[in-house]
């Protein structure tokens, strides 16, 4: 009987003859060796065949990151389709750890390896070479080799990024695709235009450095339209969107203009002439991550200004300005001025009101400018609710209070919603939204006398079941949801508790 410390003679073979195999290579795009490829085959190859084993089919991913299996076509297609579908093989080959991935969680690799084992087959790393099954030392050397791959990843990441902290300080661009109304210019050694780069060119020497330059002069009209509009002319960012969609102008990425594409560009830095770094970060495949300003590297007149600075500046102080109208506190604030002012509220009150939001920034805040202006009205209209709770509670014999509606003897939920007339013409209207939550069985309508003391003049009931996802206007004219939904007290409810 053999002993596993007894050295095996060269005839002598771990394998049964005739097993067969198929082999896996990697080569990322950080590996400089362009024949990394081939030089795996060449050595992977040589051990099958000192162990007597048939490789049937290879798989190599090239320039490919191995820090995850997504980013690697024919690693997933060899695990979907012949790891779990093949049953003519019996080893995966492999030269070594790391180009079976370098990935950050060290429970990834030996999750793809037991996946292999579940369905029958083995990995076998040809530099260390099939271990003993007896071996108690070899599963700790494979985590350790496990480990060591993930660590390259993660010196490797922090040194790149090091590198392009410095590269940016320097105002030289540190890789990625160009903005829109630039280009890249490749600088020699000695920091001399040498030639502008398409799109896919990369530098072919490492101390050669890229800048941006002003590219298709179309873009650039566009940038500067963008920044005249906004600042000479005062036109919001969603106004400069649609003319430019009107004349059939192009965005960044070959789709419509919106109002986001247009502050994008209004907000980039670049377009002044400086260089900003580490705005995001994302590093071992990890999700993007917003960084805090104060950790963005900054490098002014890095480069040909497509924007005047005086003007950039401009455009900053105006979007500064613009955020802070759409403050919600500071949104209904005006709302009040208004109506107090006009006596009504109209999106022709809030256009013509330089100082204002617009209509359809108060519809993303409140969904409606009617509603808006009842939450302008909260602290009238607190007394109100208070007023309806109290009458309930004397009805009831539990009263529970639940987010913003009421649980009564836990039996059924009610939303309290007191609403302020506003004038329409010579009439005027009261605006209610029934909550139309699951939560939420119905909600009590309570208008109100414009003028304080704030008295009620009557109840609205909107059960949920009936109600559409709409708001109600309700104007003294209003028969039908007098006549469905009106009542004069809470008799109605008194009648729903017991």
């Amino acid at each position: 009987m053999k002993h596993w410390w007894i050295q095996k003679t060269k005839k002598e073979s771990e394998f049964n003859p005739q097993q067969r195999a198929v082999a896996y290579y990697r080569h990322s795009a950080q590996d400089k060796q362009e024949n990394s490829i081939l030089i795996q085959q060449e050595q992977v190859q040589a051990w099958a065949i000192r162990n007597g084993l048939e490789i049937i089919k290879e798989f190599s991913d090239s320039g490919k990151s191995g820090l995850n299996a997504e980013g690697r076509p024919a690693f997933m297609y060899l695990m979907e389709n012949w790891v779990k579908k093949h049953k003519d093989f019996k080893y995966l080959l492999c030269l070594d750890v790391s180009r079976w991935g370098r990935f950050p969680d060290i429970d990834l690799s030996a999750t793809y390896s037991a996946e292999c084992k579940r369905h029958g087959k083995e990995v076998i790393y040809t530099d260390i070479g099939k271990p003993r099954e007896d071996d108690p030392m070899y599963p700790l050397y494979l985590q350790f080799e496990r480990y060591r791959a993930a660590q390259y990843s993660r010196e490797l990441s922090s040194k790149v990024w090091r590198g392009c902290m410095k590269i940016a300080e320097q105002g030289y661009w540190a890789g990625g695709k160009p903005p829109y109304g630039f280009q890249r210019m490749l600088l020699n050694e000695v920091r001399q235009r040498v030639q502008t780069l398409n799109p896919g060119e990369r530098k072919g020497i490492q101390n050669q450095r890229v800048i941006l330059v002003p590219g298709n002069n179309s873009e650039v009209d566009v940038i500067c339209r963008i920044f005249s509009e906004f600042v000479k002319h005062g036109f919001d960012v969603q106004e400069i969107a649609d003319n430019l969609n009107r004349e059939h102008i192009i965005s960044p990425g070959g789709l419509s203009w919106d109002s986001g594409k247009v502050h994008t560009i209004l907000k980039n830095e670049l377009y002044a002439g400086t260089m900003v770094y580490n705005k995001t970060s994302q590093k071992l495949k990890t999700p993007i991550k917003q960084n805090p300003r104060e950790n963005w590297v900054r490098t002014p007149k890095a480069f040909d200004a497509i924007i005047d600075t005086q003007i950039f500046e401009q455009a900053q102080n105006i979007i500064i300005g613009r955020n802070q109208k759409c403050v919600p506190e500071i949104m209904l604030e005006k709302l009040r001025d208004i109506v107090s002012t006009h006596g009504a509220l109209r999106p022709a009150l809030l256009r013509y009101d330089a100082l204002c939001p617009c209509p359809a920034t108060y519809a993303k805040y409140f969904g409606t400018l009617d509603f808006a202006y009842q939450k302008a009205c909260i602290n009238s209209l607190l007394g109100i609710h208070d007023e309806v709770l109290r009458k309930l509670s004397g009805m009831a014999k539990l009263i529970e209070r639940h987010d913003n509606f009421i649980v009564i003897d836990q039996r059924f939920t009610v939303l309290i919603q007191p609403s302020m007339p506003l004038r329409h013409g010579y009439s005027q209207y009261w605006f209610f939204r029934p909550d139309l939550r699951p939560v939420v069985d119905m909600t009590i309508g309570v208008p109100v006398s414009q003028e304080p003391p704030h008295a009620i003049l009557g109840y609205l009931l909107f059960p949920r079941l009936l109600m559409k996802d709409c708001g109600i206007r309700l104007f003294g004219s209003s028969e039908f949801y007098l006549e469905a939904f009106g009542r004069q007290d809470l008799d109605f409810m008194q009648q729903l508790i017991q």
